[in-house]
């Protein structure tokens, strides 16, 4: 059992969503995988599902893993695209670092925290949500740096990155 924790350190790094494997999520007894939308699943400024995360995602929910995505975005149609996309439930306005969207998506899904996950990009938001709401916590990086802004707030968060125990 993981405990909520006011801690900034995943409990694992990826080099991108690609590398969690359905085995990965069965090893670690997870049935429910919340996904960040921006800089995880894709750039800032991409509108469609990139063919490597369809791919990815198809074989995650094969696996047996349901999928949702909570997001701090306010966009609906980017939001609503992205989920249709991989077939997932989703929460906008999430406000992480709040754990309150992803205790609002593990309710709506009908998961418990000991059997959730929560990948994402950015560690003063979505690990710390995570790790808040007591769930298994993934840190990948970042698709890609849009603007100065995120890469120095990256930047900032490399100590942290490098504390985490599995690398990518």
């Amino acid at each position: 059992m993981i405990k909520k924790s006011f801690s900034f350190i995943p409990h694992y790094t990826f080099y991108d969503l690609t590398g969690i494997t359905p085995a990965f999520l069965e090893e670690s007894g997870i049935r429910f995988l919340m996904l960040d939308l921006d800089n995880t699943i894709a750039a800032y400024d991409e509108h469609t599902l990139p063919g490597r995360m369809a791919e990815w995602s198809a074989d995650i929910k094969n696996s047996g893993v349901e999928l949702f995505i909570v997001s701090n975005s306010t966009r609906t149609t980017r939001v609503e695209t992205f989920a249709g996309a991989i077939g997932a439930g989703f929460v906008m306005k999430s406000g992480k670092p709040s754990p309150n969207g992803i205790f609002q998506a593990m309710e709506t899904a009908g998961f418990s925290a000991a059997e959730s996950a929560f990948a994402g990009d950015q560690i003063f938001t979505d690990a710390l949500a995570a790790r808040r709401a007591g769930v298994l916590t993934i840190l990948v990086r970042p698709v890609r740096f849009t603007n100065p802004f995120l890469a120095l707030r990256y930047y900032l968060e490399q100590p942290l990155r490098v504390l985490c125990k599995n690398k990518y």
